[in-house]
């Protein structure tokens, strides 16, 4: 868990809720330096909260406000909005998204970087995401890299990848990452209720699963 900086890259504020907060927790909590590049604010999100209390027009705020939120609970202190569009990171310029996240790590020069696995993250701006994280990488050294944990719930993940390298039990920082759910408030809130009412249905949140990525080059 000893880590000199870890950056977390994914497209959509509340990405870095579910997956991996509880891991964010626990290396902010250990003074870790934690840095969070958000490509979106994911303005072209579905719900609008429950009872609907955003529209199509004030959501990018609201949900940049959730993010904010969200980061503060987690001692997030360094979050960076990259100011890509919703559903389109599949369709920008490949060189230019990576070297944007290329800037950043020379910066923060993290041992751990945090993102999606490319071709096994069900959404296509997740699978752009963690493509121009790796693309952004191989311009370093073999030996000089950060170590990858990415996140992947593909139906096939595990046939092809095999079983997760990392499967972390966050159960010490749940009320954290419950606390980073719920502050995406706008996505979160229809879930949480319904969870709520099924007793035990959060228990898969206490568990955090990675897989480290495998370079071919």
């Amino acid at each position: 868990m000893n880590e000199r900086h870890v950056l977390v890259v994914f497209p959509h504020p509340d990405d870095e809720a579910f997956g991996v907060s509880g891991t964010i927790a626990e290396h902010a909590q250990n003074g870790t330096p934690v840095t969070y590049a958000c490509l979106t604010l994911g303005e072209m999100g579905r719900n609008m909260g429950v009872p609907p209390f955003a529209n199509r027009e004030t959501l990018p705020h609201i949900r940049k406000q959730e993010l904010e939120e969200a980061c503060r609970i987690l001692g997030i202190h360094d979050l960076r909005l990259l100011g890509y569009r919703d559903k389109t990171v599949e369709f920008e310029d490949e060189e230019e998204l990576a070297d944007q996240i290329a800037a950043i790590v020379a910066e923060t020069n993290p041992s751990l970087v945090i993102t999606f696995y490319p071709g096994y993250s069900v959404h296509p701006d997740h699978d752009a995401c963690g493509a121009a994280v790796i693309r952004a990488l191989k311009r370093w050294p073999k030996e000089e890299r950060p170590t990858v944990h990415c996140v992947a719930f593909a139906k096939n993940c595990e046939q092809d990848l095999g079983q997760p390298d990392v499967v972390r039990d966050v159960s010490s920082v749940i009320d954290t990452k419950l606390a980073a759910i719920r502050a995406h408030r706008s996505q979160t809130e229809g879930l949480m209720q319904a969870a709520s009412k099924r007793g035990d249905a959060l228990a898969w949140l206490k568990t955090e699963r990675f897989w480290t990525y495998r370079w071919d080059d």
